[in-house]
């Protein structure tokens, strides 16, 4: 037995030619849910941050997300196709996006907004990743209303029939990382965060908790058809997944080397 997957519309309404979809929502309900929390963490007393900081880093972020993950995607899993039809990078009417190439333009988005407003990469960081989970959480509940990015054929009792993944019951994986990568690291981070910490220990522990469940989701998760499994073993999720699990443990390390470094906490 397996459970059919709900006849959910992905289309919420249309006016016209304009059509508002319910993953597009899911990103506004993350960022807007991001926002709310970088404000209530810059009214604490001696946050360091103002309103404004907090709106133009936000703005930054949106750049990041949306042209790194885009480009991400194009790159890490379409890089022949690409090469073929260039033009393919700004289809964004096909879809695609990459959390990992989201996350490098987050981090050139980090730099650039660190640069110009005198801050520290790592101080600028450590305020940015507790921000993440949310809109994680969000993203992959819009990948499952979608119907989008299922998982592996599977027997197990909470399996999904998705309409385009064929006949057979697989895991709802989306859900798995709306779980994993979404609340659970939301909360790990927030536990982290309620003492002071040395500064980049928050974005490392950040690193290393999604690199790592991202890791273990990619064993439930179906491969991309074009790329299947390299060497019939892992993933190009998981492959880009492991130097996040490096550079966070050693970001960590580095961080509580120097505890001269420490940052007052910002929850």
């Amino acid at each position: 037995m397996a459970l059919q997957f709900p006849d959910i519309d992905p289309v919420i309404f249309s006016v016209g030619p304009l059509s508002v979809r319910w993953y597009g929502l899911m990103y506004l309900i993350g960022f807007a849910l991001a926002m709310w929390l970088a404000n209530r963490q810059a009214a604490k007393p001696n946050s360091g941050w103002t309103k404004e900081q907090v709106s133009d880093l936000l703005f930054y972020g949106m750049l990041g997300v949306i042209l790194g993950g885009r480009i991400g995607y194009v790159l890490f899993y379409q890089f022949s196709y690409f090469i073929e039809n260039p033009l393919y990078l700004f289809r964004i009417d096909q879809g695609g996006m990459s959390f990992h190439g989201g996350t490098l333009g987050v981090i050139s988005a980090i730099a650039i907004f660190a640069w110009t407003r005198k801050k520290s990469v790592f101080e600028v960081g450590d305020f940015v990743v507790p921000l993440v989970p949310l809109g994680l959480l969000a993203g992959r509940i819009g990948n499952f209303i979608n119907g989008e990015l299922w998982g592996r054929v599977t027997d197990v009792p909470w399996a999904f029939v998705f309409p385009t993944g064929g006949p057979e019951p697989r895991h709802p994986s989306q859900l798995y990382e709306a779980f994993l990568e979404g609340l659970v690291l939301f909360l790990i981070l927030q536990w982290f965060i309620k003492k002071p910490r040395p500064a980049g220990s928050v974005a490392g522990l950040f690193l290393l908790g999604y690199g790592t469940f991202r890791f273990i989701v990619e064993y439930f998760r179906e491969p991309d058809a074009h790329l299947g499994l390299f060497a019939g073993v892992i993933s190009m999720g998981q492959i880009l997944s492991l130097p996040m699990v490096i550079g966070g443990l050693g970001l960590i390390i580095w961080a509580y080397k120097k505890p001269q470094q420490r940052v007052s906490s910002k929850a």
